[in-house]
């Protein structure tokens, strides 16, 4: 059975860059390795419709909290299976946002990080609790400052005309808010045990061993 390593981030924090990074030096190592995006967008429907959401598309349902967060939660649902097959079949499986997004992401829309929204719990129970998905052997933080994430994100968007930023990435307070959250769950353990990597220091050298023992 692999272990199942999350990296997660603010938007334009380089969760992508981190995750092709560790899939080279695992298949450099000899290891074999999977990866895997949420949302899915174009693969799962549910994802296309928090998308839309996410950009204003389904009426008052854009302004629900656990409106989109279920459909975020039941895109993963739907791939629950393929990652347990993954896991079977390679020693590492790394996931580019996972179930601790959802919970971040939606606790920081109804509060700081100080207040207990309850919100983390209601995510968890929902994602591990009712819909069985694999919790996380290790997650990995990007603690990239919010200013810098929010530059790239606007970079990426201007860079393709076709992906303008969507509610969240826009969202200053938001992202400021999710980044706190963030800390939060790593200190607090929540899922699992954290690893969180300091900006501008890249990743260890050692990351790789740290996350497959």
């Amino acid at each position: 059975m692999g272990r199942l390593i999350v990296i997660e981030g603010l938007d334009g924090s380089g969760k992508q860059t981190l995750t092709g990074t560790l899939a080279g030096q695992a298949r450099a190592a000899g290891l074999a390795i999977a990866t895997m995006a949420f949302p899915r967008y174009g693969v799962d429907v549910h994802a296309d419709l928090v998308q839309d959401a996410l950009y204003g598309r389904l009426g008052d349902l854009s302004d629900s909290v656990y409106g989109p967060a279920l459909l975020f939660a039941l895109d993963r649902r739907a791939a629950a299976q393929e990652i347990r097959d993954l896991l079977e079949q390679h020693d590492l499986v790394l996931l580019d946002r996972y179930v601790s997004s959802n919970a971040a992401y939606g606790a920081a829309r109804l509060g700081a990080p100080e207040v207990d929204t309850g919100f983390p719990e209601w995510v968890r129970d929902l994602e591990i609790g009712r819909f069985d998905l694999p919790i996380p052997d290790r997650q990995v933080l990007l603690a990239t400052p919010q200013e810098v994430a929010a530059q790239r994100a606007r970079g990426r968007a201007d860079a393709d005309g076709t992906r303008a930023l969507d509610r969240f990435e826009a969202d200053a307070g938001l992202q400021a808010r999710t980044g706190a959250m963030y800390r939060r769950f790593a200190a607090e353990h929540y899922l699992s045990p954290w690893t969180v990597l300091t900006p501008g220091e890249g990743p260890p050298i050692d990351l790789l061993e740290e996350l497959t023992s």
